[in-house]
């Protein structure tokens, strides 16, 4: 329907309401002559009589009558369709659909998300945990949470992490029986669970650098998995050398579950970003969200003078 079309069909409704063209371009902020104009040009398109006018009172026809009962119910829904945005844009709620890792929504959405579903009680948050390189847009995601190096050109990232890098590590155990690598050249005496990608199939290229020149070593084992916490118990069982970002080994290294080992081989890369299609129009509890998400630098403590 063109919007001229909707102009006349409320001006109709305006004067068949109020059984007046005077009442009616009062309601309607114009003038009488511009309103009768209207009526009578909708009129001519549907050929056939809306109103019957006399000098004293304006009714609807029977016809009026019937689109008079079809558009009341349905300008009322409009009229409150659009209330109900304005309450959204002023009280946040709705549901964000989210696909994250298992480490990304457990570490970093889950306690945000807690505390907006708290805070706000019309927020609904969900969440579909997946490994694999999703389309949001074609499977009707919001936003996905990602390592920030795989982000695509068209879309928005958003920083919730700080920078990571990979740790190779060995539980006591396994250094117990086998010499600790000094370079990555090592690797290839050594027993290493594999990392099968979800998204591709193949096996992950354990991935170093040295003096900013890269190098891929490809590893074997006994052992190979696509789930990065059975990867993470067969490396605490000493299955052999095993190779995660630091925010799935960084509290093992610190116990002394697991020994870190080619530190040196290992720089830090891009965190994990919140990303969503930069022509996504933005509502207020996801504005909340992304707020809350947000990476901030911890602040140095001051020096006292």
């Amino acid at each position: 329907m063109r919007r001229d079309e909707m102009s006349d069909l409320m001006a109709f409704l305006a004067v068949a309401e109020e059984r007046s063209f005077t009442r009616a371009a009062a309601r309607l902020g114009t003038s009488q002559s511009a309103v009768s104009a209207v009526v009578r040009r909708l009129e001519q398109r549907l050929d056939v009589r809306l109103l019957t006018r006399t000098t004293r009172a304006v009714s609807p026809t029977e016809a009026g009558q019937r689109l008079l009962d079809t558009l009341r119910p349905a300008f009322d829904e409009i009229e409150a369709q659009l209330s109900a945005l304005d309450v959204m844009r002023t009280h946040p709620s709705g549901t964000i659909k989210l696909t994250a890792s298992r480490r990304a929504a457990l570490q970093i959405v889950m306690p945000v998300a807690n505390r907006l579903m708290t805070e706000h009680p019309d927020i609904k948050i969900e969440i579909a945990v997946d490994g694999r390189f999703v389309d949001i847009a074609k499977e009707g995601y919001d936003a996905g949470v990602r390592l920030g190096e795989s982000l695509d050109r068209d879309m928005i990232g958003v920083r919730i992490s700080p920078d990571l890098e990979m740790i190779v590590a060995g539980s006591p155990d396994y250094f117990r029986n086998n010499p600790v690598p000094r370079t990555p050249h090592d690797l290839a005496g050594h027993n290493c669970v594999n990392l099968r990608l979800q998204t591709l199939g193949g096996l992950y290229a354990w991935e170093f650098e040295q003096d900013g020149r890269p190098m891929n070593v490809r590893v074997d084992g006994q052992f190979t998995s696509s789930d990065t916490e059975l990867i993470l118990e067969a490396g605490l069982a000493g299955r052999g050398l095993i190779c995660l970002p630091s925010d799935h080994l960084a509290p093992y290294i610190a116990s002394g579950a697991l020994v870190r080992v080619l530190a040196d081989w290992c720089p830090p890369f891009a965190g994990y970003f919140l990303y969503y299609p930069s022509r996504r129009q933005v509502s207020p509890a996801f504005r909340l969200l992304v707020e809350g998400l947000r990476w901030r630098e911890p602040r140095k403590p001051q020096s006292a003078d």
